[in-house]
């Protein structure tokens, strides 16, 4: 049990410093999607992309850990979690202090992770939309007046002018 328990512990640790790599690539992104860097941004999506394999392969890990330990108390077949493991190890004070610290480290990381992902989503919807005002204006810079390309039956016509803009025929 006291091998399974260290290898929950490592892989818990893992878990956060996986998280923190993310955190750490998040100012990058952030900078590269303000100054409009997509080359960056191209590379950095891929080291999080590898992240998140790695996460889900320890969590996978974790996983079966925590179900390897419940074999071996006597919960065989039941879903423990981590909360539960502290719960039932107050006989065990150091083995419950590690979980409790390698749990909150871990909450801690991975709701940093969450904040930080989410306030990306606002700034790239943001750039998206200023993307569409661009595109927006370029459009409508090209377009005839609304006042002066009538069809006929008397509605706009929305012709697009052509190249140049400029009537030379006058």
């Amino acid at each position: 049990m006291a091998s399974l328990m260290d290898e929950l512990l490592l892989t818990m640790d893992g878990e956060t410093e996986q998280y923190e790599k993310l955190i750490n690539l998040n100012g990058e992104k952030k900078e590269s999607i303000i100054h409009k860097k997509l080359d960056v941004l191209e590379a950095i999506t891929a080291q999080e992309q590898a992240i998140a394999d790695s996460l889900l392969e320890l969590e996978k890990k974790r996983a079966g850990l925590l179900r390897s330990i419940a074999a071996v108390m006597g919960h065989d077949g039941e879903q423990i979690t981590v909360s539960w493991m502290i719960d039932n190890l107050a006989n065990q004070p150091v083995e419950r202090k590690q979980l409790i610290d390698a749990k909150g480290k871990l909450k801690e990381a991975a709701d940093s992770a969450q904040v930080l992902n989410f306030q990306t989503q606002n700034l790239l919807r943001q750039a998206l939309e200023m993307v569409e005002f661009d595109i927006t204006l370029i459009k409508s810079s090209k377009q005839a007046p609304q006042t002066s390309n009538y069809g006929r039956d008397a509605e706009t016509t929305g012709n697009i002018l052509g190249k140049s803009g400029f009537d030379a025929k006058q």
